[in-house]
């Protein structure tokens, strides 16, 4: 099965570009590690937990959609599942331009409840005096409820498979880590700093736009014009 460039790329960019959510959402516990004496590899472990985090949450959910294709055994719902992930990628793409927060949140019910399921284990973890304490509560945060998180865990869920779930995921992570390094590190101020505004709203209409292209890449493969562009890309109609 190809990997899907063009649904890897956007999540890249909405983690990589669509940091200003990320600050608002988790400004407070990256600050919280308080590794600011510590150095900048301190500050990049509890990081690589939450890609970890979220990489195993891709790979879970992804899983979970392949079984319910493999059950289901209609060819059309993998065409259904492909539009879906170019829908929830036009809505990552929303949430980039959203600058005032006004789109509605999909982070409450289930991953409300799993989030604090998991806080005696954060309690355990506490204080993050090592690395191996940093990375694992790094994992649990990778887990908390987050608007843009859980609309890219949608996509990885959409996939169908436990490889793009998990890729998606990581994607989405590795975008993020600039910005989120420099908040555990230095503070919320100069991870603010790597914002602007213009490349934020920029990424979000190229995440927009591959959200529509992945929508009609079924269709437009049929054109020999578009064919061997969206086949490079790892556009494919159904999961094999």
């Amino acid at each position: 099965m190809p990997v899907d460039l063009l649904v890897l790329g956007a999540a890249l960019l909405t983690g990589l570009l669509g940091g200003a959510h990320c600050v608002a959402m988790c400004g407070g516990i990256a600050t919280g590690f308080s590794v600011h004496s510590r150095g900048w590899f301190a500050a990049l472990q509890p990081n690589l937990g939450r890609v970890s985090g979220y990489v195993l949450a891709g790979a879970l959910v992804g899983g979970l959609g392949g079984g319910l294709l493999g059950v289901a055994r209609i060819p059309q719902l993998g065409i259904a599942m492909r539009a879906l992930v170019g829908i929830v990628l036009v809505i990552a793409g929303l949430r980039m331009l959203d600058a005032k927060g006004r789109l509605p949140r999909f982070s409450g019910g289930p991953g409300n409840r799993l989030w604090r399921a998991l806080a005696p284990l954060q309690r355990r973890l506490l204080p993050a005096d090592t690395a191996g304490k940093r990375f694992l509560l790094g994992m649990l945060w990778g887990w908390m409820p987050c608007g843009l998180s859980t609309t890219l865990l949608a996509a990885a869920w959409l996939s169908a498979s436990p490889l793009h779930g998990a890729l998606t995921m990581a994607a989405f992570g590795l975008g993020t880590l600039p910005v989120m390094v420099s908040l555990t590190w230095a503070g919320a101020r100069i991870g603010q700093r790597l914002q602007r505004g213009a490349l934020r709203n920029a990424a979000g209409v190229l995440v927009i736009g591959a959200g529509l292209l992945t929508i009609a890449a079924p269709w437009l493969m049929q054109l020999p014009a578009m064919h061997g562009l969206l086949a490079a890309l790892g556009c494919r109609s159904l999961p094999v």
